[in-house]
């Protein structure tokens, strides 16, 4: 289909809801969601945020703020992953309890607030990766209209820069338990290391960073098209320093650059749930 086609197909969906509350995080898809919906549905339609330790501040108040710009009844909850038994032995169904968690919740919310269904951002890309969350949406009857509406991302970014949503350049983000491999323990010490280092990195003026935590190595991925540029010397120094101040014992540079999903690399079909 044309963009402009599911597009519209999106719209149509969204129409036959009639009230939704979205689970909103932020990022490229949620936001491109809950401005549809909200230009669709009006005011029978709430954001719900999810604060944790798996996610970082400066995402909270990015999604806080755009709530806030457009009028959106936006709601924050807690959902705390780590308190969820199993979720902190990073198991490679990890995403599973985390989104069960946070569904239910939504779920709650929303019938508080006489909301008929809860939606999420998954987009149509996301059918083709290792996404157990996904089957937890399945069980709870969440809907997801833009992979229903076979959006892709680079659909939605398209959509997004045409209707001057500001995320439409918005660098990916996944929760800081993705930079864990499975089987390493997660905790909120090691979740606030990868959160500073990350901040760090954006704050050197990289664009798209990864820093997934080995124990005591922190592997660094940098956008591709950047890789040239964290190969300062003066640079590395700094970036070496401050991650070893942060609490790494040592520091390397991921030489293939950032690609989503890359823990996943090593699965193989047996190892998933």
């Amino acid at each position: 289909m044309e963009i402009q086609e599911k597009f519209h197909k999106l719209q149509e969906i969204i129409r036959g809801l009639e009230s939704a509350a979205i689970a909103f995080s932020g990022g490229v898809d949620s936001t491109f969601l809950l401005k549809v919906t909200q230009n669709v549905l009006g005011k029978d339609v709430i954001a719900v945020t999810a604060r944790s330790s798996t996610f970082p501040e400066r995402e909270f108040k990015e999604a806080k703020a755009y709530a806030e710009s457009i009028g959106v009844k936006h709601i924050v909850i807690v959902s705390e992953e780590l308190d969820i038994e199993g979720f902190s032995k990073n198991p490679t169904n990890r995403c599973y309890y985390c989104k069960h968690e946070l569904f239910s919740k939504i779920q709650e919310v929303a019938l508080d607030h006489n909301v008929k269904v809860v939606l999420d951002g998954s987009n149509y890309d996301d059918i083709g990766d290792y996404r157990p969350g996904m089957q937890a949406a399945k069980e709870l009857k969440v809907v997801s209209p833009l992979k229903q509406a076979a959006l892709t991302k680079e659909d939605i970014r398209i959509l997004s820069k045409e209707m001057d949503i500001p995320t439409w350049n918005k660098p990916s983000f996944a929760c800081l338990s993705s930079r864990f491999p499975y089987g390493h323990e997660i905790n909120r010490e090691k979740l606030k290391m990868v959160e500073l280092a990350e901040q760090f990195l954006l704050d050197k003026g990289f664009r798209q960073v990864r820093v997934r935590h080995h124990g005591e190595i922190a592997r660094i991925e940098v956008e591709k098209k950047e890789r040239e540029k964290i190969f300062d010397l003066q640079l590395m120094d700094e970036i070496g320093n401050k991650l070893k101040e942060i609490g790494f014992h040592y520091v390397t540079i991921d030489a293939l650059g950032y690609r989503t999903g890359s823990m996943n690399e090593v699965l193989t079909e047996g190892d998933k749930v």
